[in-house]
């Protein structure tokens, strides 16, 4: 299908129970495979992003065995048998982050490549921080892009890891998941003076384990997203310490140790789309499957649309919107440093256009280096259906039109999350076409069965 035209609708009102986590999902996966003993995996996304996840790890070895949404997982005990292949890993960051960091310290021979947009997408200063540790990682085509060509290497920790944190928290997330597998270097004549912990993967109570320290270069962007990683590992038997946000130790030489069964949160940055729907077409609109319980950081995003006006109520699993407080069910504008929520923002930028003034958008400098640029794709786009747009390095304002332009082809980029952003346009008076609704693939399939289901004309 090309496009999709969508409304006008009236009303949205209904409940979703959402998908599993896209963040979550290929975390989870990974460190299944990594680990000793089997899992369980419930709710898990089936995706393209999950499904490409899955290819690799198949291809590296690893054995599963998926039935619907549950998939249980054999580990490896910390190192995949394949040591040759070749991995297609279409745009998905939350698997050639971490999977690249993984293979560079598994002594194999390895090709890590994607579509030509995962070959427009940062790297370098994850292969960076994982060549300070002796990984032997070649860029293909561009320095610090995919794709990479990764080969056997003498790994050894002798002293701090610097990585970048100003870019993309997923080089962070990368090397704390990875580096537990790898043992510490000690100087010579240190043998002994390893700190003592109190438990961890691979280590009895009270026995001594090394230390393997990371320190973040710059301000950490999405933090949220490190805070799942850490929550995620802890699950998985190994603790990481931190000093605030620019240091980070994680035991070294320790082993992942399936918890046996693990379910994968409802995804907080697909809740975005629902949620605004309620809020923009009156509700009540509830998703289940997260909530003040959760460990997404987009799971803020409820606040953030409470900050606008709407009438927001939420549960330990379940959020609710019911229209705005105000009578003539129009927005706040509001002033927001979106660096905690990323992905949830692009969604406040649609939400924008129902706004009474100028809405400003800060520190989303992330969005550059997405799925496509998504500040400017955003900027494109909105102008369509009349918005008047003013965007920066890291900022975006939308001033709403006085009337939306009616029947706007919104292009989306080959991102998922442009699409179903602008599906909400909607729910404002004018119809929208949609074209590509396909990509929606990536993260949620049937997104537009899902957003049909609660609105009416």
């Amino acid at each position: 299908m090309d496009f999709l035209d969508l409304g006008p609708y009236s009303h949205a009102e209904g409940t979703i129970r959402l998908p599993g986590s896209k963040s979550i999902s290929n975390r989870v996966l990974l460190l299944a495979a990594l680990a000793e003993g089997e899992t369980t995996i419930s709710n898990l996304l089936d995706s393209d992003d999950t499904r490409v996840m899955l290819d690799a790890l198949a291809k590296l070895g690893v054995r599963f065995v998926r039935e619907g949404d549950t998939c249980a997982v054999t580990g490896t005990r910390g190192a995949f048998t394949a040591k040759s292949a070749d991995l297609f890993l279409g745009n998905a960051g939350t698997a050639v982050r971490p999977l690249t960091a993984a293979l560079a310290v598994n002594g194999g021979n390895y090709r890590v490549f994607g579509v030509p947009r995962m070959h427009e997408r940062p790297i370098g200063d994850l292969v960076d921080g994982l060549r300070q540790i002796g990984a032997r990682i070649d860029y293909e085509e561009n320095e610090g892009f995919p794709p990479l060509r990764i080969r056997p290497a003498e790994i050894a920790v002798d002293g701090p890891i610097r990585v970048r944190g100003d870019v993309s928290s997923q080089f962070l997330t990368a090397l704390l998941m990875t580096l537990p597998l790898v043992r510490a270097k000690r100087p010579a004549g240190d043998a002994g003076n390893a700190p003592e912990v109190a438990s961890s993967a691979g280590a009895g109570v009270g026995e001594r384990v090394d230390m393997i320290t990371i320190e973040v270069d710059g301000e950490l962007i999405s933090k949220p997203y490190v805070e799942i990683t850490m929550r995620l590992m802890e699950r998985f038997g190994v603790i990481v310490e931190r000093d605030g946000w620019r240091c980070f130790r994680v035991p070294a030489g320790v082993r992942y140790k399936s918890p046996g069964s693990i379910m994968v949160e409802g995804d907080a940055s697909s809740a975005s789309y629902f949620l605004a729907a309620g809020a923009l077409g009156g509700g009540p609109v509830r998703v289940e499957g997260v909530g003040r319980a959760s460990i997404q950081g987009d799971v803020e995003f409820a606040e953030a649309l409470a900050q606008m006006g709407a009438n927001v109520s939420m549960g330990d699993d379940w959020i609710e919107v019911r229209g705005v407080g105000h009578d003539d069910g129009r927005l706040q504008p509001v002033d927001m440093d979106c660096n905690l929520i990323p992905d949830a923002a692009m969604t406040l930028a649609v939400a924008a256009l129902s706004a009474r003034g100028v809405t400003r958008l800060r520190n989303i400098g992330s969005w550059r280096v997405k799925e496509t640029d998504r500040i400017a794709a955003m900027a494109n786009e909105l102008r369509k259906v009349g918005a008047t747009i003013e965007e920066g390095p890291d900022y975006i304002a939308v001033r709403p039109p006085a009337a939306l332009t009616p029947n706007a082809a919104i292009d989306t980029y080959d991102d998922h999350r442009m699409a179903m952003c602008f599906s909400l346009v909607s729910l404002l008076g004018v119809p929208v076409r949609i074209n590509d609704p396909k990509c929606v693939a990536k993260t949620f399939p049937d997104y537009f069965d899902r957003f049909k289901t609660l609105v009416a004309p």
